[in-house]
């Protein structure tokens, strides 16, 4: 990537999490999605460690076990969350990080193959800049499966991404496994059961599963080289607007509040 080309794109760094209210997060990263959207923002790419949360994408809320899934991973230690792009429940927890990438674009529809092969070449780029042996692909049996997934030697999933687009902006997130695979598929467990979706545990991966000290910290910083060699990046946080569209939009990322509301 040629000198001018880092020159002309900008992008924000955001680290700020709220780990003791997950839920925030997601209306965190949709605030900044309609934001960037509205030209308040410019592109900003946030990357944290986040608290326990099963996210959920639109299949799952239309399947009929929905509300006892819901259930389930709230009996097991995790929040609910409708989350703002991808497929199947995916889950989050301390020994993960979070990315959220508000991307602005004339026309969304126009790159959607490209920005998520960039997302995986970053991914990749950084774990294997770490010694692991990152590939991308679907590995069979994963939960929340996707084409985009990466994973260690073809066996084991350790990053899911997906992509939400709408008028001005594209918005691609994800998760990457640092460590803790057991929680993972214990709450997916009784979750993918009501939803009547199939998977396999074997498939769950984390990098500690590979290399035993590696740590969150450490695949941050090599994630954040990687952007840095794409853009220029600079650091920022959370402004009050923000913080504030986020509190609003809280309720409709939180599945028991919807399902109660009358329209």
């Amino acid at each position: 990537m040629n000198s001018d080309h880092l020159h002309q794109r900008s992008i924000t760094v955001i680290r700020q999490s709220h780990p003791g209210n997950p839920a925030l997060d997601t209306a965190v990263s949709r605030a900044i999605l309609e934001e960037v959207a509205a030209a308040r923002l410019g592109e900003t790419f946030r990357l944290y460690v986040p608290g326990r949360v099963v996210a959920f994408g639109r299949q799952d809320m239309v399947a009929e076990g929905y509300q006892r899934a819901v259930q389930a991973c709230r009996e097991e230690g995790f929040e609910a969350v409708e989350r703002l792009a991808g497929g199947r429940a995916a889950v989050f927890h301390e020994g993960t990080l979070a990315f959220s990438w508000a991307i602005p674009t004339h026309d969304p529809l126009r790159d959607i193959t490209g920005r998520f092969t960039e997302v995986d070449s970053i991914v990749m780029g950084a774990l294997r800049c770490l010694g692991f042996d990152a590939r991308v692909g679907e590995i069979p049996g994963e939960y929340c499966p996707g084409r985009y997934s990466v994973n260690l030697e073809g066996r084991i999933k350790v990053m899911g991404v997906g992509q939400r687009l709408r008028r001005g902006v594209a918005h691609v997130g994800g998760v990457v496994v640092v460590y803790g695979r057991e929680p993972i598929n214990r709450v997916l467990t009784p979750v993918y059961r009501e939803l009547s979706f199939p998977w396999d545990p074997a498939a769950t991966g984390s990098l500690r599963s590979v290399r035993k000290d590696i740590s969150t910290t450490e695949v941050a910083e090599s994630l954040l080289g990687e952007l840095a060699s794409r853009a220029t990046v600079s650091d920022g946080k959370l402004g009050a607007e923000t913080l504030r569209l986020a509190q609003r939009l809280l309720p409709e990322h939180l599945p028991l509040l919807r399902s109660s509301r009358v329209e």
